[in-house]
């Protein structure tokens, strides 16, 4: 089960509301979204999946976006997740399997021997996991000149929207559309 919601910044302020990514299925589409919420203003998109993960969006006129995911290992298991890593990481880490598996690598190359059981898809397996950290990716910067420092960032676990919305100073906005 997912979470979005935008904060748009305006002349009066920041407005928040809960979106619907039941549409969304790209990066781009995404960033439409967030546009139509806002014109040229600053957008933040912020998703949450059942506390596992979330990632923020931010969208400033026609800028590239900038992305921030809290867990990438955890995000990359979804489909939203999996599509903001993938656009900050690059390489799709199933492309990277199949690049290692055309390799026909039996893990012996660097003196390794096989697993016990010798088989070779817990190789490739292990890259799989490995291929995305399970670790805060992306733009740590992204809410820094807002009032969120990278430190802060980082901090943020569960709950995170209000906390974010409490350090841009749209707190009482998020809480109205909540």
């Amino acid at each position: 089960m997912y979470f979005a919601a935008l904060l748009a910044r305006t002349e009066d302020g920041w407005e928040a509301s809960d979106t619907e990514l039941d549409d969304v299925e790209t990066l781009s589409d995404l960033v439409e979204l967030a546009r139509d919420a806002s014109d040229d203003d600053t957008v933040i998109v912020f998703i949450e999946q059942e506390d596992a993960w979330f990632g923020l969006v931010r969208i400033e006129g026609e800028e590239d976006p900038r992305i921030y995911v809290s867990d990438g290992a955890a995000a990359a298991r979804s489909s939203y997740g999996e599509m903001l890593t993938r656009e900050i990481l690059g390489d799709d880490p199933e492309d990277l399997i199949d690049e290692l598996e055309a390799l026909d690598l039996d893990g012996t190359e660097d003196g390794e021997p096989l697993d016990a059981d010798g088989d070779e898809d817990d190789v490739a397996g292990s890259v799989a996991a490995e291929a995305v950290p399970a670790a805060p990716v992306g733009d740590r910067l992204i809410l820094a000149d807002l009032g969120l420092p990278p430190a802060e960032l980082l901090a943020l676990e569960t709950d995170a929207l209000a906390e974010i919305a409490d350090a841009l100073g749209a707190g009482e906005v998020l809480e109205a559309v909540r």
